[in-house]
């Protein structure tokens, strides 16, 4: 009888331990999950963490081959950049980051465009007239392909940038592939333009 005692003590107490275990983790998990709920309810958007990417250049994947509009009735395609190092850049209008990085973006293309090298947005929500009307109010002299409705180049590079997060900035060297990418908002100017120079120096 006192084994037997003793042994549905322990059962008590293993099963005891067993559901305080499960209930801080289900706890833990559902803090964290709320958190991460309160960070983006009502952005509407998943910010990038600010990481940078650099790809070697024997280490980069094949250009994906796509074609699309731009918010100027402009078509533009793989082919048609080939040859050009090229910055990408994935907003929509209504993202915060999107207009924080703006500026930035307007003398990046400035100092940079003289060089050669090509500045698309990517936009992946707005309609023609609001994406039209961004550039307007920012001063962005480039334009952006509309990629809200067949997300053409969000497919293209899902790899590289990931789903919703924006902004999210590729460099593409003059083969078409991803040499660099930015995760969020460009925090570093001088950064950017040293790694696009880093890329305009390569050997096509």
């Amino acid at each position: 009888m006192g084994r037997r005692w003793r042994r549905s003590i322990l059962a008590l107490l293993v099963a005891g331990a067993l559901t305080t275990i499960v209930a801080g983790c289900s706890s833990a998990s559902t803090s964290s999950l709320a958190q991460d709920y309160q960070k983006t309810a009502g952005k509407g958007y998943i910010a990038g963490d600010g990481s940078i990417l650099t790809i070697p250049a024997g280490k980069r994947k094949p250009a994906p081959q796509w074609t699309s509009k731009d918010d100027t009735g402009t078509t533009w395609s793989t082919a048609k950049l080939r040859g050009s190092v090229v910055v990408l850049n994935f907003w929509y209008a209504s993202c915060p980051p999107c207009r924080a990085e703006a500026p930035d973006l307007r003398k990046l293309s400035a100092e940079l465009t003289p060089k050669g090298v090509v500045f698309l947005g990517v936009n992946v929500r707005d309609e023609m007239v609001t994406s039209r009307g961004f550039a307007k109010t920012y001063g962005l002299t480039y334009p952006s392909l509309l990629d809200e409705k067949e997300n053409t180049l969000q497919l293209a590079y899902a790899g590289e940038t990931p789903a919703n997060a924006v902004p999210t900035t590729l460099i593409l060297d003059r083969q078409g592939r991803v040499a660099a990418r930015f995760s969020g908002r460009i925090m570093s100017v001088v950064t950017f333009t040293d790694i696009v120079n880093g890329v305009l120096a390569e050997k096509s």
